[in-house]
């Protein structure tokens, strides 16, 4: 696995990739380690493209990713990732939609641990995902990250409410 680190507005950021594409996305302080990362190679070449597409997101000079992504997960982890690729830029959806989306609409437990667990945030943007009541609901880069994301994307129905932990 190659990876390469880089500041950004949120802090620091790691890209992991291997042979097969994009594997994970990595706050400074993630809710959930990586296995194996001691044996990671840094590779800023292997993972340029990555670093630089989310370089451009947060430069305001891109809305959507272009990157060949390889998370590891469960089928329905993985069903769940690859629906979150369909939020637009600058919009939300509820837990609630995204179970619907998927076709099980009392499945809102279920999506909402497979959206906690993307290794790829961001580019799969699980930080579009809000409670039913509008309010800001856990992340796994801290709930003022996934604020900043969300007021950078142009969102601006977000409660504050829930930003008081």
């Amino acid at each position: 696995m190659w990876f390469d680190q880089f500041k950004t507005p949120i802090g620091l950021l790691h890209v992991a990739c291997d042979d097969s594409g994009l594997r994970y996305v990595m706050f400074e302080n993630n809710k959930y380690d990586a296995p194996h990362r001691s044996d990671w190679k840094r590779d800023t070449v292997a993972t340029r493209e990555a670093r630089d597409q989310l370089l451009q997101y947060f430069a305001g000079d891109r809305t959507e990713f272009d990157l060949v992504l390889n998370p590891v997960g469960t089928d329905f982890q993985k069903q769940i990732w690859h629906t979150l690729a369909k939020i637009p830029f600058g919009e939300t959806w509820s837990y609630g939609q995204l179970a619907n989306k998927i076709g099980s609409p009392k499945a809102v437990r279920a999506v909402g641990a497979a959206n906690g667990r993307n290794p790829i945030p961001i580019i799969l943007p699980c930080h579009r995902v809000i409670g039913s009541n509008g309010t800001l609901t856990g992340f796994g880069g801290g709930l003022p990250t996934k604020q900043w994301l969300l007021e950078h994307e142009g969102v601006k129905s977000v409660a504050q409410a829930s930003l008081n932990f």
